[in-house]
C-alpha cells in the first residue's frame, strides 16, 4: 500500500485507554495528525495493579514514562496467604518480590497508567470523549490506496490514512471492520470483579495483601501506600457473561459469600461501590491484527487476559514499536503493518499460552492443584529452596 508523499499521516484513534493513549502519544511524537475518540463520558480512575516487565517497561521507557511512573510506583507487596475466616496461613515478604521482579519493573494502578499518558500527552491530541465511530468507508472507491472516511456518532465526518482500534476486548472497530466478536473472543469461562475500598479492612497494613485461594476462585485485598485500598476477586464459572450482566454485589455474594472475616466485610460493601469493574475473562485470537487501513491493537488485538499479567506492557510495546515500524517503513502502510505484527505475535501467543497454562494459579480446579499451589508457595518462603526457586522463575522469564 504505496503512499510516496511520504506525508504526516491523518490518523483516528478508537479508544482513550491505556493501549489507545500510547499510541496516540508515540504517534503525535512522530508528527502525525491524531484524533482520539471514546465512547466513555470521561477519562476513567481506579482500577486493578498492572506490572510493566520486560517489553512493558522498555516500550515505557521509549515513551519517556518512566520518571513520571516511578512517582506512582506501588512498588512490592508484603503477601499474606489467609484461611477463609482471614487468619494468616502464610507470609510471603517483600523481599522475595524484589528479587524476582529486578529493577527493571514497575506496579501501578490502572488509573495512573493512563493518567500518566493523558499528562504526557498535555492537550496536544484532542480526545472527544462519548464519542464512537460509526462507520469506515473508502473516501474514493475508485483509489484502493486512498484514505478511509470515519463517520464519528457526533456527526463529523474526517479522512484517516489509518483507523486505530485500540478499544478493548468489546472492540467496536473489530465489529465493525473485522466481523462479529464471536469469531475471535475466547470465554475462559472465569469472571473477575475489581473496586476500590473506602477503608483498607481491619488489621491489614501498608504494602501488604491478602489473599485467599480456594478451589475455582481467588479473593485479595491491596492496601498500597498513598492510594485507596482496592479488592479483586476471580472465579471459574460457566455463565461469566450473565454474571457480568447482573450486578458486582450478587455474583460475589454467590460465589464468596461463605468467607468469614475482613473479606466478608469487604464483598457486603461491593454493593455500594462506586466505580467497580465487572467482566467475563476472555482471549481475542485474529489471523491478522489489521485489513487495509484499519488496524487493532491491545485487548482489541490480541487480549492475552488478566491470567498472563502483561496486557498493559503488550498495550505499551504495540503502540510504541506501531510507531517505529511507520518510522521504518516510510510510505509503505502495508508493509509497515506486517512488519510491526510479525515482530509482535511471537510475544502475544506466548503470553496467551502462559495465561492459559496459568490460570489454574487463580481458580485451582481441584483439591491436588491447591495443595500443590500452597506446596510451591511455602518452597518459595523456605531460606534455601526459595533463592533457588526464584532463580529459576527469573530465568524463565
Amino acid at each position: 500500500m504505496p503512499d510516496h508523499t511520504e506525508r504526516p499521516l491523518r490518523i483516528v484513534i478508537a479508544g482513550a485507554g491505556i493501549a489507545g493513549l500510547a499510541t496516540a502519544l508515540r504517534l503525535h511524537r512522530d508528527g502525525h495528525s491524531v484524533l482520539v475518540v471514546e465512547r466513555a463520558p470521561a477519562r476513567r480512575t481506579g482500577g486493578y495493579l498492572v506490572n510493566l516487565l520486560g517489553a512493558g517497561f522498555d516500550a515505557a521507557e521509549n515513551l519517556g514514562l518512566v520518571p513520571a511512573l516511578r512517582e506512582r510506583d506501588q512498588g512490592v507487596f508484603t503477601s499474606l496467604l489467609v484461611r477463609a475466616d482471614g487468619s494468616t496461613k502464610l507470609t510471603m515478604p517483600a523481599s522475595l518480590a524484589e528479587k524476582s521482579l529486578g529493577s527493571r519493573a514497575l506496579t501501578v494502578f490502572r488509573g495512573d497508567l493512563e493518567a500518566t499518558l493523558h499528562d504526557a500527552l498535555d492537550d496536544a491530541v484532542e480526545i472527544r470523549f462519548a464519542t464512537t465511530v460509526t462507520a469506515a468507508d473508502d473516501a474514493d472507491a475508485d483509489d484502493a490506496d486512498g484514505p478511509l472516511r470515519v463517520r464519528l456518532s457526533d456527526g463529523t465526518v474526517h479522512d484517516a490514512d489509518v483507523l486505530v482500534g485500540a478499544d478493548g476486548l468489546h472492540s467496536g472497530i473489530r465489529d465493525l471492520a473485522f466481523g462479529p466478536s464471536t469469531e475471535f473472543v475466547r470465554d475462559l469461562q472465569h469472571a473477575v470483579a475489581a473496586f476500590p475500598l473506602a477503608v483498607a479492612p481491619e488489621g491489614l497494613p501498608e504494602q501488604t495483601a491478602s489473599t485467599y485461594i480456594d478451589v475455582g476462585r481467588t479473593a485479595a485485598v491491596f492496601h498500597p501506600r498513598g492510594h485507596a485500598p482496592s479488592a479483586f476477586f476471580t472465579y471459574r464459572t460457566a455463565i461469566a457473561e450473565a454474571d457480568a450482566a447482573d450486578s458486582p454485589a450478587s455474583a460475589l455474594a454467590a460465589h464468596f459469600g461463605d468467607l468469614t472475616g475482613p473479606m466478608h466485610d469487604v464483598i457486603q460493601g461491593a454493593a455500594s461501590t462506586q466505580g467497580a469493574y465487572f467482566d467475563s475473562v476472555s482471549q481475542v485470537v485474529m489471523d491478522a491484527w489489521s485489513g487495509g487501513r484499519v488496524v487493532l491493537l491491545g485487548d482489541a488485538a490480541w487480549c492475552v487476559s488478566l491470567f498472563a499479567g502483561h496486557g498493559a506492557g503488550l498495550a505499551l510495546a504495540g503502540a510504541d514499536r506501531l510507531g517505529r515500524a511507520l518510522v521504518e517503513h516510510p510510505g509503505d502502510m502495508g508493509t509497515a503493518l506486517k512488519a510491526w505484527e510479525a515482530g509482535l505475535r511471537p510475544e502475544v501467543t506466548k503470553h496467551q499460552r502462559r495465561a492459559r497454562a496459568g490460570m489454574a494459579r487463580f481458580a485451582p480446579p481441584s483439591r491436588l492443584h491447591l495443595g500443590v499451589q500452597d506446596l510451591t508457595i511455602r518452597a518459595l518462603t523456605a531460606p534455601l529452596v526459595g533463592p533457588a526457586l526464584l532463580r529459576l522463575m527469573s530465568r524463565a522469564r
